[in-house]
């Protein structure tokens, strides 16, 4: 003989909800933390290489006029000491 098993009907999962949408502001101060952070990482890498970038090409200017900046600094001292 079979029995027959009366289960209970199977009960709906919680259902997961969408999570609610983000408002335009919400969504505004969002992008200007994301640039604020890009612009902080982007200066951190840039500013050094700007730097760098403009004493290189003081260097080479000068080597290409025949000088050097350690001789232009004494000359600038040895006009500083006759004033």
């Amino acid at each position: 003989m079979t029995t027959e098993l009366h289960e209970a009907p199977i009960e709906a999962t919680r259902i997961i909800e969408p999570p609610p949408k983000l408002s335009w502001r919400e969504k505004r101060e969002l992008r200007r933390r994301r640039r604020v952070w890009f612009e902080e990482i982007l200066g951190w890498i840039l500013v050094p290489a700007i730097i760098f970038g403009c004493y290189w090409l003081l260097n080479v200017g000068l080597t290409a006029l025949g000088t050097s900046p350690a001789a232009l600094m004494d000359g600038l001292k040895t006009i500083t000491d006759a004033l």
